[in-house]
Formats: C-alpha cells, structure tokens, sequence
C-alpha cells in the first residue's frame, strides 16, 4: 500500500515545476497494514525527506544566483537606456568602468547607436541599441520570474519536507502503540496463566 503514494509514479499530483506532493498520512492504518511494513515506510519516508531537502538546497542555491544576477541585468539596461537617450552631437562622456574585480579602467564614451553585451562563455556580441534593450529587458523579465518560481518552490519544499516529517512520526508513533498493545496483551495472558496456575 505505501507504493502507491510513492512521489513519481505517473499520476502523482505535482507542483507546477514537476515536483512531488508528499502523501499525507491522516491515519497510518490505511497506509500501514501491519508492523512488518513500519520500518520500510520509515526509511521510504527519511529518503524522500533527503531528496526534498537536496531539492531544497539546489533551488536556495539557484535563488541567491539569480539575486546576484538581477541587479547586474538591471544596471546594464540602464546603462544601455542611458546611452540611447545620448543625442548623436553630444560631447563624448568620461566614464571609468570595471574590467575586473579589483581592476578599473577610464573610457571616453562618443554617442553611439551599439552596445557590446557580455553573454557568457568568454562570449561578447555588438547589439543595436534597441535590440541590446529588449534583450535586457527580456532577460530581466525572465531572471525575475524564475526567482519568483524559486521562492515558491523553496516554500513548497518546505511544506513537504514537514508533511513527511510529520508522517514520520505518525507512523513510528503507531508503531510504538502496536508495541505497548503487543506487550500488554503478551502481559494479560500471562498474567491468566499464573492466576489460573495457582488458583
């Protein structure tokens, strides 16, 4: 019966970036029959928790990225926005721009109508202006959106990781239940045999 709650079978309901939904364990004894399936739905429940926690982990990972990503996308569409609000007779500007680091360099900037735009990879290419803009802008868009997306599935995760651990502890709660049930009716019997013996 606990397989088919199992995170990843095909009808699994999920979260809209595929991840699983923890089952929920409202009472164990429709998902626990005996005590001999107890230690394996425990041990199906901590892996689950350690893949949600790695989960966790790479989307946390993945947002402070993207944080560190946004502010440098937003400076250089300004820039660029700055550079076509220039009018083509205007003096050329003096600037001072990173190269590096730890590492500056001063530039005479003329009026110009192409940007040059780092994309990765030791890979830099010339964009018009406009083209260099929407592009910026379409990057922005998107960085903001999969922080969003990010934020929202470390939440998700976070939710599903107490899900399970709470029917961790249901379960093993039962467990010991079972246990005490066991060694009560073990003692009860016992204890009509030696009533039973002497009387």
């Amino acid at each position: 019966m606990a397989s088919s709650l199992k995170p990843g079978s095909k009808d699994a309901p999920t979260n809209p970036r595929g991840i699983p939904v923890a089952p929920f364990v409202d009472r164990v004894e429709d998902y626990v029959t005996d005590r001999s399936e107890v230690e394996s739905t425990m041990n199906s429940f901590k892996e689950m928790i350690s893949k949600y926690q790695f989960m966790e982990v790479n989307t946390q990972r993945r947002a402070a990225g993207l944080k560190d990503k946004i502010p440098d996308i937003q400076k250089t569409l300004d820039t660029v926005r700055f550079l076509q609000s220039r009018k083509p007779d205007a003096d050329p500007i003096e600037t001072t721009f990173e190269l590096n680091d730890t590492l500056f360099a001063k530039a005479e900037v003329p009026p110009t109508d192409e940007v040059y735009l780092w994309l990765g990879a030791n890979v830099m290419l010339a964009y018009p202006i406009p083209e260099a803009e929407e592009l910026l802008k379409s990057k922005l868009s998107t960085a903001k959106q999969s922080l969003s997306n990010c934020e929202e599935d470390m939440e998700f995760l976070r939710e599903q990781i107490t899900t399970l651990e709470v029917a961790f502890a249901r379960v093993y709660n039962w467990d010991v239940a079972q246990r005490r049930k066991d060694r009560e009716a073990g003692e009860s019997i016992e204890g009509k045999k030696s009533s039973s013996a002497n009387g």
